[in-house]
């Protein structure tokens, strides 16, 4: 049955129950480690990365506009995070510098400048997905096989003097049969869930797939502790680790404040206007990638976003949190886990908090194995062959673009991909318009230039190539009737070869130009 766009209270507490509750049960599961993990790489205490988590999923739910976007600590920030309280001195100061970056956020939006995201081509979007995708699958083989030396949640190539691929290989000659039973028990859970649930019970189909692995993976673990200890997984490196706090006295110790001191700190400034400007960056490509991926395909406001976006990092930074941004991993385990609305993202930060609170002990028992599992099968979701096949057919100047991007995310960062993609995307536009912009009929010595449509600096070198064919003795006429913009360029250009065309005895007719 096709699900509709829910619109009032009932429709909410119905997607509430029915998918909402149980995608954001499904992004809780997947957002843990990444919020730990993405903690340990920044150098900030573990607890910062679980408040970002919490601030994103409820302060951004409630105040953007987007239906399925999940935001929290983004690995894309880990180095800049990690640099810039080094360079500050303390955690304390770098708070101060979230802040500020909140504060600029906020104007951002306020200034509309979130339509800078409108003006990725959608060949570009859909090679960020494919290329996260193909990340997530490579990031996570390693987990899969029992090697958890690398932090769940990093998607950069390079790690230290090792890389993905080198990692992968050590994984598979170091791989630990427990670890990959668990694995392979997940996924095969995962792929058949939905077909073998409903034959079961009823009551079963209502259990999300992800749930059941988690449980299973730390039955399993515990399983083999009994009948098999040398192939359970006991190390900490193995789990999740989720800071375990005994009394309400040690949950309030967790945040901190910022240190407004530094407010006069030259390098605070500079922080904080790379993270406002890097984080409001990927926010717009998350959420770009988000109406993509909403089954509904709503359009997500964008300046509303970056004030939301802003209003969480202000929240965050006051409270002891990382940076947070909108999340394409969260996201996409999001749409796929059934989410309809904002709901789903709210009671993953709900959960997230529950967690820290209630059940820290019992979370530390899960193996990354399990939750690798859940995010190969995100993963593959991303970056399934057929959207290689549609994309090759479409052509190369939408192919290209996207598998250079793809291929740029994988052997680089998301940041670094997007902006090779970008930049080939934008010579295909270049190369279209500078082949179609004008046109040149003559008869004899009488000849017409015409520009066929909008005419600016991209077109120069095209339009002076022609005019520099023009033969000596010619009349010619360049009408721009049909191009409802031109730029000072263009008509610099048609200026400089008015003032050069009596020396070959050129006249020139301009009409419609001004």
């Amino acid at each position: 049955m096709t699900i509709k766009p829910v619109e009032d209270l009932q429709a909410n507490l119905n997607s509430l129950l029915r998918h909402d509750g149980p995608a954001g049960l499904v992004v809780f599961l997947v957002a843990l480690p990444l919020c730990l993990g993405i903690a340990l790489a920044s150098g900030a205490p573990l607890f910062a990365g679980i408040i970002a988590g919490v601030v994103g999923g409820v302060v951004v739910s409630i105040a953007s506009g987007s239906n399925v976007s999940v935001s929290g600590p983004a690995a894309g920030l880990a180095v800049i995070v990690a640099t810039a309280i080094q360079s500050l001195g303390s955690y304390k100061v770098f708070l101060l510098a979230l802040v500020l970056a909140g504060l600029m956020q906020l104007i951002l939006g306020a200034l509309r400048l979130g339509v800078i995201g409108d003006y990725v081509p959608n060949s570009v979007i859909k090679g960020m997905l494919a290329g996260i995708g193909l990340v997530i699958i490579l990031k996570q083989i390693p987990h899969a096989f029992g090697r958890d030396k690398d932090f769940e949640g990093d998607l950069a190539f390079l790690e230290g003097r090792e890389n993905t691929l080198t990692d992968i290989v050590e994984a598979v000659m170091s791989a630990s049969p427990g670890a990959i039973l668990i694995t392979a028990v997940s996924l095969a859970i995962l792929l058949g869930w939905d077909r073998v649930a409903p034959r079961v019970s009823q009551y079963f189909r209502q259990l999300p797939a992800s749930l059941v692995v988690v449980l299973t993976g730390i039955g399993i673990n515990n399983w083999l502790g009994t009948l098999a200890p040398s192939l359970q997984l006991r190390e900490a490196e193995h789990m999740v680790t989720l800071p375990v706090i005994g009394s309400a006295a040690g949950f309030v110790a967790q945040f901190m404040t910022p240190e407004f001191s530094a407010i006069g700190n030259p390098k605070v400034w500079t922080v904080a206007m790379t993270l406002a400007i890097v984080a409001s960056i990927e926010t717009l490509l998350s959420l770009e990638a988000a109406d993509r991926l909403d089954p509904f395909k709503r359009i997500s406001p964008p300046n509303r976003e970056l004030l939301a976006q802003g209003v969480a990092n202000l929240i965050s930074g006051m409270i002891g949190g990382l940076p947070v941004t909108s999340v394409v991993v969260r996201t996409s385990a999001n749409v796929y886990a059934g989410a309809c609305t904002w709901l789903s993202a709210f009671v993953h930060g709900i959960l997230l908090l529950a967690a820290v609170l209630l059940i820290p002990t019992f979370l530390n028992t899960t193996p990354l194995a399990c939750l690798a599992a859940i995010l190969i099968v995100v993963g593959y979701k991303l970056t399934k062959i057929s959207l290689y096949k549609k994309m090759y057919s479409l052509g190369w100047s939408q192919f290209l673009p996207f598998i250079v991007t793809v291929l740029a995310i994988v052997f680089t960062d998301l940041l670094t991909g997007v902006l090779v993609g970008l930049a080939l995307g934008l010579f295909y536009v270049i190369r279209q318009n500078h082949h179609e912009a004008i046109t040149v009929v003559n008869q004899d010595q009488d000849y017409l230039m015409r520009f066929n449509k909008d005419a600016t600096f991209v077109n120069k070198s095209e339009l002076r190539t022609k005019l520099r064919e023009i033969p000596a003795g010619s009349h010619v006429i360049i009408d721009g009737i049909k191009a409802l913009y031109i730029d000072r360029d263009i008509v610099e250009a048609v200026d400089d070869f008015k003032l050069m065309a009596p020396y070959k005895s050129i006249t020139v007719e301009v009409d419609n130009l001004e």
